[in-house]
């Protein structure tokens, strides 16, 4: 049976994502962690992320001496994967377990397959937490639940690489951040921008400076907390140009958050819709063009039409 556009995009709610996502956060940034230990910086520290992929969320490709690997949360065999361009490979279940557990035998399943790494222990962009190694605790894993958080980054993937075509300026890949865990893609105008004030937690703010030294539109996904409880898409600006909070977008359902300094869209109200991709796709470029509107952005030299399969861009 062909599945709905209801039945492709699964029903989340924060009461029920909420532990397993805080469990995937420091899972992933053990992870994430390992491929920022041995991977130049690129800018906007965007060699750090894990991508959506067929499985779950994969490193992608990390240097190593005497070859590479990858590491890949399997979501649907429920197991973390490594694998090695020697050929060697490993995997452990994604099962309830502590923090320190799971940095254990990642850093274990590392060093027997030739690729020892060492990383930095303590957890980024968390006000209260503990080193991965001191963190004890009993965890909360529901497989059924990352499952369908996946699912999801699925089709919010889909709809964010279709939005990233429609840009000719400079533009992020579709990644997900481990710090903040939150599917993002960012748009450039091209201009520098004032100095962040940084203040993140466990997050120096050199870092935050150089993510955020040039003009951006930004749109992601994340599960929720931090100040809402659902889980919802997001868009905001940095540096936020006057008026954009105050603009009107699309579709209904979206409104700005003044708390958070961003527009917000639940996400039930895209699984909901009639055609949940254009729904999304309204939410995207309505905010975007609010943003690129109000700081004056060059959209004529900075924007096309989406890309379709087998087309190539007229010029």
């Amino acid at each position: 049976m062909e599945e709905s556009p209801t039945d492709a995009w699964p029903i989340l709610t924060y009461e029920t994502l909420g532990p397993t996502c805080e469990t995937l956060q420091l899972w992933t940034q053990v992870v994430g962690k390992v491929r920022l230990a041995q991977t130049p910086w690129l800018n906007h520290s965007w060699h750090v992320p894990l991508y959506v992929t067929a499985r779950g969320l994969s490193t992608s490709l990390i240097p190593h001496p005497g070859g590479a690997f990858d590491l890949e949360f399997d979501f649907v065999a429920s197991a973390l994967v490594l694998r090695t361009s020697t050929g060697a490979g490993a995997s452990t279940p994604l099962e309830p377990q502590a923090v320190a557990s799971f940095y254990n035998r990642v850093m274990a399943m590392l060093k027997s397959a030739g690729v020892p790494v060492a990383i930095d222990t303590m957890p980024s962009e968390i006000a209260e937490c503990v080193a991965f190694s001191d963190d004890r605790a009993p965890r909360v894993y529901d497989p059924a639940v990352a499952r369908d958080f996946w699912r999801a980054l699925v089709q919010a993937d889909h709809v964010f690489k279709l939005f990233r075509t429609g840009f000719l300026g400079k533009a992020s890949p579709v990644h997900f951040f481990w710090g903040s865990f939150d599917l993002a893609v960012t748009r450039f105008s091209g201009r520098h921008a004032p100095p962040h004030p940084g203040g993140v937690p466990h997050l120096p703010d050199a870092v935050v400076r150089e993510a955020y030294s040039h003009e951006v539109s930004s749109a992601g996904f994340w599960p929720g907390g931090g100040g809402i409880d659902y889980p919802a898409f997001y868009s905001y600006a940095y540096p936020e140009p006057p008026g954009f909070r105050d603009a009107a977008v699309l579709p209904a359902g979206a409104a700005f958050n003044a708390t958070l300094g961003e527009f917000i869209l639940p996400y039930e109200v895209v699984r909901a819709a009639a055609d949940p991709q254009a729904a999304l796709l309204a939410f995207l470029a309505s905010t975007y063009a609010a943003a690129a509107d109000a700081a004056v952005w060059d959209r004529g030299a900075l924007e096309c039409d989406l890309g379709q399969p087998g087309v190539p861009r007229p010029v």
